[in-house]
């Protein structure tokens, strides 16, 4: 199989008003997850269109579960499309404004019951949009950064995503939700304060995205077929790439063990305010403080650690993570007293950030250029098809010791499973059976 130049790597070195750009956007979709689909929008859905929180609390759910079975379907098919064609920007273009007009459009949910479908479409597409753009957005990262400082632009950009959803959260709480008396006319029996975060974020993420699109150079355009028969080769290259995992075994055995940690960071971060709760006894306030202090050690950890991830390596940088976050889960599982759970939960924040920053630089190390968009396809993938696991198996463990210390144990076994998944990946170098494979597809 033959690819075009503008498949590789041969490219002049980044300038830094690209870098800068292409770090901004993190700042920018951070606001989507934060805002919409955890603290704000999340919290309305469930307690003033559903109506009845453990209804709400489902439906949400589903919901989710659909959009990311649309993840899983699309995200490698776009990815091998786009690589086909060459350019990523158009992709990203359009899945960004995607997730806005879905943001933008949540605004009309108002709270009724007969409002709950319409929420949910929206929601199930939009964040969709959100995820699958992230594969595009993650595959430009070697385009914007030398080899020997792309560890520590993943680890800034992550920082800056962290400090960006949280800044926008915290202008939603003060301009809208507990603004008194609220601005623009808001009318709270309608939940029009709460509502209008939706537009904020749409926003905030068009005002800060629209740098990348300016700045960031995209590859040249790679093909002159027809749409159809750019799919059709998309699609049998893809066909070609899952036939070679079993011969691309650094980028496999990669994305088996950050399939298995990620379950686990995943599943602590949705159980943390649950857990603080239920055995410390905290306010729904504290929980805020506690979700907001935690989401600042992480976006920490990531700026922090970046400089470690071009030093030591984006494996070690990410084995240092994972101890960091057994050691001190282990740790928190023990104490009872809540003075010392505040200090134990925000030290162990510090290693959330680094873990997903340097796993997105060793992807970026691992994938052959000519099929790095689709191999951030799989990538996406391998971060939301199995995200059940994790809330599963806290659940029932919980249920059947009857103990939330023995339910929040499960996510050690996670992360203690991809620790020891991760340890045959080699450091960041691509394995020659990398290159064998991606020529003989």
């Amino acid at each position: 199989m033959s690819h075009s130049p503008a498949a590789t790597d041969s490219a002049p070195p980044p300038r830094r008003s690209a870098t800068v750009a292409w770090c901004l956007y993190d700042w920018a979709n951070s606001a989507y997850p934060t805002v919409i689909a955890t603290f704000v929008f999340a919290a309305y859905f469930t307690r003033g269109i559903a109506g009845d929180e453990v209804a709400g609390t489902t439906a949400w759910g589903n919901a989710m579960g659909v959009s990311g079975l649309l993840i899983a379907v699309l995200a490698p098919i776009l990815g091998a499309v786009a690589d086909q064609t060459g350019r990523r920007k158009p992709w990203l273009g359009g899945l960004t404004l995607a997730c806005i007009a879905g943001s933008a459009l949540l605004w009309y949910a108002a709270p009724d019951e007969s409002w709950m479908l319409y929420a949910l479409v929206l929601v199930a597409l939009s964040n969709a949009a959100f995820e699958l753009g992230t594969a595009f957005y993650n595959a430009m990262l070697p385009e914007v950064s030398r080899p020997e400082r792309m560890g520590r632009i993943s680890g800034w950009a992550w920082g800056l995503g962290y400090a960006g959803g949280l800044v926008c959260l915290v202008v939603a709480l003060k301009v809208f939700v507990q603004a008194d008396p609220p601005p623009f006319g808001l009318d709270p029996e309608q939940a029009e304060p709460v509502r209008a975060t939706v537009l904020l974020v749409a926003v905030w993420y068009a005002l800060f995205a629209w740098p990348l699109f300016v700045f960031v150079p995209d590859r040249p355009r790679a093909a002159t077929a027809s749409t159809g028969q750019i799919v059709r080769k998309a699609l049998g290259e893809l066909r070609g790439t899952l036939r070679a995992l079993t011969a691309w075994g650094p980028v496999a055995r990669f994305l088996v063990a950050r399939m298995v940690y990620t379950d686990g960071l995943n599943t602590l971060f949705a159980f943390g305010g649950i857990y603080a709760a239920g055995s410390f006894g905290m306010s729904f306030a504290e929980i805020i403080v506690f979700g907001i202090a935690m989401n600042v050690t992480a976006g920490l950890g990531a700026v922090l650690f970046a400089w470690a991830d071009d030093k030591l390596g984006a494996k070690r940088t990410i084995v240092i993570g994972l101890i960091g976050m057994i050691v001190f889960g282990a740790a928190i599982l023990i104490v009872r007293d809540v003075a010392l759970f505040w200090p134990l939960a925000l030290a162990m924040g510090l290693f959330f950030g680094p873990v997903q920053a340097a796993s997105r630089s060793m992807m970026a190390r691992l994938a052959p250029p000519e099929v790095r968009t689709e191999m951030f396809g799989l990538y996406a993938v391998t971060g939301k098809i199995t995200a059940f696991a994790g809330p599963l198996a806290v659940g029932w463990a919980t249920a059947l010791a009857d103990s939330q210390r023995v339910g929040m144990a499960t996510i050690l076994v996670f992360l203690v499973a991809g620790l020891w998944l991760l340890r045959s990946v080699p450091e960041d170098a691509r394995d020659p059976a990398v290159e064998a494979a991606a020529r003989g597809r």
